[in-house]
């Protein structure tokens, strides 16, 4: 920041060990003295509603909508009129912020959202709200929210082991450090323009993921279904929704070609030291991956197993609850394990090449099937006898390595162009932080900036 940015004259002791000097002329305060604090409607997920008073819950906050939330841009569940009545202390106001008070993950804690805009909002299930008070702008206090000074604090006073919980009594103790009321507007306005640009830029890197994802996925999808020579004679596949596949195809269901075992449904004991457990957290990636996976005992490993129910190598573990239609291999080397809960084990007849049913299951010709095929409403899932049914495509063994082979080496290239843009999506997001930082501790001096359009004399 120092090559583009000037520093201030003169700097003091902030008397904050994770903040360190700051401008001489600024003050720290604590969190109790700047902010009013209420909590959000005690209700649940049963009390939404489609239509009413749009309502902003935990799980909503930061996570999916970043920095700030706006009922006219983000679309909400909504809670019923009646809540104006009886919770008129959980509607927020502009400029309101509201933490999560429970995260997942310890660098979620200290998550939070900031209304912008003036429409009706109520904080919902498992918030805490911060109503500014006193003469302090609102945006610049949010931007300190969003500093790594600052969640630091709450990182390291929040509680608990598996579930993090923000209580009230640790934000009031957190530190806040302060500008002049017209400095502050300045260092927000400054971030507003220039956060503004990066995030510009961080969509279009956004974008372009998603077209090349979906290239891909397009690139696979007709690969397995139409193959790879466009000079082959075509057939009616007899599925309308297929139409014509290579001649010398067959189509079929998949319980022709594989075994679909469920898991046992019974609830195993986590250990310290065990067998792992491959539920739908491992199957995200091309092979399992067991190394955050939980535990158990010898007692449950074999009762887990029972029925032909061990992995082996070249077998698939399918998602069938919440991540629906997540599959992996699992590899050649592997340490004993058995499925645990909302998986089930595809294992594969002579026909299908592994690789090439994953790249089926992956594809385009599967998430039609399950379009149509998943049941529930807020947690989807769907049947074992509907995952045997799935419509399959099967070119000649010989002709299924093929298509890996080459489909491996295209995903390749367009997995490198994918990673390129999430490393240039990552170094914005790192270049924003930053910027946040350096402007509200007071390590840049914005105070004579102005926006572009100022400075050309524009309105």
């Amino acid at each position: 920041m120092s090559g583009r940015y000037k520093a201030y004259p003169e700097y003091k002791d902030s008397g904050v060990e994770l903040l360190g000097d700051i401008p001489s002329h600024w003050t720290v305060d604590k969190f109790r003295y700047l902010f009013s604090l209420g909590r959000g409607l005690g209700i649940t997920k049963a009390n939404l509603q489609d239509s009413g008073i749009p309502c902003v819950n935990y799980g909503e906050i930061h996570s999916k909508y970043g920095f700030e939330v706006s009922p006219d841009t983000h679309p909400l569940r909504c809670v019923s009129e009646l809540y104006l009545e009886s919770s008129p202390n959980s509607l927020l106001s502009n400029g309101d912020c509201v933490f999560a008070d429970t995260s997942e993950d310890i660098e979620g804690a200290g998550n939070f959202t900031q209304l912008t805009s003036d429409q009706a909002l109520f904080a919902g299930y498992h918030t805490v709200i911060a109503r500014p008070k006193g003469e302090n702008d609102a945006r610049f206090l949010a931007y300190v929210f969003d500093s790594p000074a600052y969640r630091t604090q709450i990182r390291l006073a929040v509680k608990g082991v598996k579930v993090f919980s923000i209580t009230q009594e640790i934000l009031k103790n957190t530190d806040l450090w302060l500008a002049p009321l017209p400095e502050q507007k300045q260092i927000a306005r400054f971030l507003d323009d220039e956060t503004g640009k990066i995030d510009a830029l961080i969509e279009k890197q956004q974008a372009l993921i998603a077209l090349l994802q979906e290239k891909r996925q397009a690139v696979i999808s007709h690969a397995v279904t139409k193959g790879l020579n466009p000079e082959a004679p075509m057939k009616d596949s007899g599925v309308e929704w297929l139409g014509d596949v290579p001649e010398h195809w067959e189509v079929a269901s998949l319980k022709f070609y594989a075994q679909v075992i469920d898991c046992k449904h019974i609830t195993a004991e986590f250990i310290d030291a065990g067998y792992p457990l491959a539920s739908i957290g491992e199957v995200k990636g091309w092979h399992i991956n067991l190394e955050g996976a939980k535990l158990t005992s010898q007692k449950f490993y074999s009762a887990l197993i029972e029925g032909d129910r061990e992995p082996r190598s070249g077998d698939i573990i399918y998602s069938r609850n919440a991540t629906v239609g997540e599959a992996a291999l699992v590899p050649d080397e592997h340490p004993e394990f058995a499925m645990g809960q909302d998986v089930c084990l595809i294992r594969l007849g002579d026909a299908l090449y592994p690789e090439f049913a994953l790249h089926v299951l992956k594809s385009g010709l599967i998430s039609q099937q399950l379009d149509v095929s998943m049941i529930g409403s807020t947690f989807k899932r769907i049947n074992v006898d509907d995952i045997r049914c799935f419509t399959f495509t099967l070119p000649p063994l010989d002709e299924q390595r093929d298509l890996v082979a080459e489909l491996n080496e295209i995903t390749v290239r367009y997995d490198s162009l994918i990673d390129n843009a999430l490393q240039a999506s990552d170094l914005l997001q790192e270049r924003r932080t930053a910027l946040i930082s350096a402007a509200v501790t007071g390590n840049i001096d914005v105070r004579d900036f102005a926006p572009e359009a100022l400075e050309k004399g524009e309105e």
